[in-house]
């Protein structure tokens, strides 16, 4: 069942460029047979969905396994958590990821780690892979959210991860959405860079060009700057990094961020798909590998529960995956002077149970512009 419809939103799609190459060129496939491939969506801010149909041999799932940082289960001791309807119930069920970009990965498995206001998340995302295994949806929830975390009361959505870790970040999110998530990765922005580079390099549209600072300094000490001019452009992992943190002349302000998130995510995926990644067992060895290296996740995401979801993933393409952003009423600021996102919780509540009962794609088809989805060319 959907909902009533809800009142719009409509994105303008942004102005096209030249395209420009900047930084290590892309490389391609090494040769090999052709597999079945799934998708490669970077999961937790990062992190795979799925990763193709694991097209490696048994010892190098083994090294990609072995790789992968895991956390305790966040789901242990959680109470009151969101029901499944009973006809999702089985075989064929949407599967629901909680992705977490974290400032600092490292203390991700060392609760003694998570101080106040410690391990902010600057990127919070749920997606979603729809039961029959034909689409996705990452669906972004701004950091600056005003939500009741458990126990807590009512902060902005990032300080979760920092109170508590990945299951205070679970209760909170269950809590607003309704939804029941089935596992959590962690990742961070050196994640997506490292993932980048490996893939040669991310195409990214640039319509009013680029600005600002790295976050990393030169030889001398100084901050590096980063100038590009309107236009499409080959950016390395460096240069998409500071294109996701940048603050400044942002349209949006961090609402744009979230979806230059999310464009940065779908570049890879796209780059993945270029260099066509997914029918080279070589190449997707070695980018699965690094992948590994990069993120961590629950206990309970075992290497053969991924494999599964990306075997029956076979049939979805870059096209086949939608970004959202959580419906909202622009930026307010919260009883004790913070800078706060405002959810509209009615328009949530609706957009969450579309998740919930795995209508997600017959809700986007009905109601267009009811939910922000990253166009084209973000600015």
């Amino acid at each position: 069942m959907l909902p009533n419809q809800p009142a719009g939103h409509d994105d303008a799609p942004g102005p096209a460029g030249g395209r420009r190459r900047h930084g290590r060129g892309g490389h391609g496939p090494t040769g090999g047979r052709k597999a079945r491939a799934a998708l490669v969506v970077a999961m937790g801010l990062l992190l795979i969905l799925s990763a193709g149909a694991f097209v490696v041999v048994r010892s190098a799932q083994e090294r990609i396994d072995a790789g992968i940082e895991r956390f305790a289960d966040p789901f242990a001791g959680l109470n009151s958590r969101p029901a499944v309807p009973e006809d999702l119930q089985g075989d064929g069920d949407p599967v629901n990821i909680l992705l977490l970009g974290s400032d600092s990965r490292s203390s991700a498995g060392d609760p003694s780690q998570w101080e106040n206001g410690a391990g902010l998340t600057d990127a919070i995302m749920v997606a979603q892979v729809s039961g029959d295994r034909q689409h996705a949806y990452l669906m972004s929830i701004p950091r600056d959210s005003w939500v009741e975390v458990p126990g807590h009361g009512m902060r902005k959505i990032n300080a979760a991860f920092g109170l508590g870790g990945p299951s205070l970040a679970v209760a909170t999110v269950e809590q607003l959405t309704g939804i029941r998530l089935d596992h959590v990765a962690v990742a961070d922005f050196e994640s997506f860079a490292t993932m980048t580079d490996e893939l040669g390099g991310v195409d990214i549209t640039l319509p009013e060009g680029m600005d600002t600072l790295l976050y990393e300094k030169d030889e001398d000490g100084q901050f590096k700057e980063i100038t590009l001019p309107p236009g499409e452009h080959l950016l390395t992992g460096e240069e998409a990094l500071a294109y996701a943190r940048q603050r400044q002349g942002v349209p949006g302000g961090d609402l744009g961020r979230v979806q230059r998130q999310q464009n940065w995510i779908r570049a890879i995926m796209q780059a993945a798909y270029r260099e066509n990644l997914l029918t080279d067992p070589v190449g997707l060895t070695r980018f699965l590998e690094t992948v590994g290296r990069t993120i961590a996740v629950d206990e309970g995401f075992s290497i053969e529960e991924m494999r599964g979801l990306a075997l029956s993933m076979g049939d979805i393409r870059p096209p086949d995956v939608a970004y959202l952003t959580v419906p909202h009423d622009g930026t307010g600021v919260s009883p004790d002077g913070q800078s706060i996102v405002v959810l509209a919780e009615d328009r949530l509540a609706e957009l969450s149970r579309a998740f919930v009962e795995d209508s997600v794609d017959g809700y986007l088809t009905l109601y267009p512009g009811s939910v922000t989805v990253l166009d084209e060319d973000p600015a």
